[in-house]
Parts: structure tokens; C-alpha cells; sequence
């Protein structure tokens, strides 16, 4: 796995991790990766520094560092509590959860049978309303092809994250 730092036509900077470069290229070529923040499928690759031990740290035997808190079971805990990963780390993740509860809360989610009920609510003989769920990119295409309108959402789904 490869963590790549990447940035949308927008300016908008995020990272994600992908299997390899091919797969990144194969994605990206695919408009398979968008913009985290605004869903822009114009995403290049950023700048990244490598992490690469340097001869000092390379040359450090293996193990704890002396200046390391150890674990023994006579010292206290430490004092802080570890990090809410699953808590936003950002305004701007903050918004995008609050987004994405307010769409999931007013929408029916259709799962993979989005593309096919997408046509019948178009065609009248579904109810309109609102929905969501998985297309494939080609389904997608279809859709707008077709002038059903579709948007696709800046998050993967629960499922698959």
C-alpha cells in the first residue's frame, strides 16, 4: 500500500492510499478518484518528501528507546486519552459528515440497484424522491447520457470504508 498526497484541480489538498502507482493510474484514468472536499475528478498527485531513515536512526538498535515511557505495570497511565479517530479532525470534515447525514437522512438508499431505479423514477413509474446507492462508472455515463441527473458523493460508502 501507498499513501499518495494529491490535490484537485480546485487547490484542494488531501491524501489517500492506493495498492499501488498502476492502481493509482488505472483509478484516476477511470475518474474513479475525486476530491475528498469538493468530488473534482481532475486530481494530480502533490508534491510528497518520502520517509526515509536517515543513517542515525537507521544505525539505532532495535527496541525501545531509552528515553521511551515504558510499560511496566507500576507506572501510571498516561494522562491523556488517545484520539477520537472517528471524530472529524477538521471544519471541513465536520461539514462533509454533517452533509452526508442530512442526504442519508432524507434519502432512500437503493444500493446497487441505484442505476435501474434512478431510470424508473425518471420514466414516472417509480414515486419521485430522493435516492442514493453504488453505480458503476459506465451506469453513470448511461445515466447522464440519458439527461437523468446524477451527482456522485464525496465519500465512499460505509460498506466499503
Amino acid at each position: 500500500m501507498i499513501k499518495f498526497a494529491l490535490r484537485c484541480s480546485n487547490g484542494h489538498a488531501f491524501e489517500a492510499w492506493f495498492a499501488n502507482n498502476a492502481t493509482f493510474d488505472k483509478l484516476k484514468a477511470a475518474g474513479a478518484v475525486s476530491c475528498s472536499v469538493c468530488g473534482d475528478v481532475a486530481v494530480e498527485k502533490a508534491l510528497m518528501a518520502p520517509a526515509v531513515r536517515t543513517g542515525e536512526a537507521a544505525a539505532r538498535p532495535a527496541g525501545p528507546r531509552p528515553d521511551a515511557v515504558s510499560s511496566a505495570p507500576n507506572l501510571p497511565a498516561p494522562a491523556s486519552a488517545p484520539p477520537d479517530l472517528s471524530a472529524p479532525a477538521s471544519e471541513k470534515e465536520a461539514a462533509l459528515a454533517a452533509l452526508r447525514a442530512k442526504i442519508e437522512a432524507v434519502s432512500d438508499n437503493v444500493g446497487k440497484d441505484f442505476a435501474a431505479e434512478a431510470r424508473r423514477i425518471h420514466a414516472g413509474d417509480a414515486p419521485q424522491r430522493p435516492i442514493l446507492g453504488e453505480a458503476s462508472l459506465s451506469e453513470a455515463k448511461s445515466l447522464v447520457a440519458d439527461d437523468i441527473p446524477v451527482m456522485p458523493l464525496p465519500w465512499m460508502s460505509k460498506r466499503d470504508a
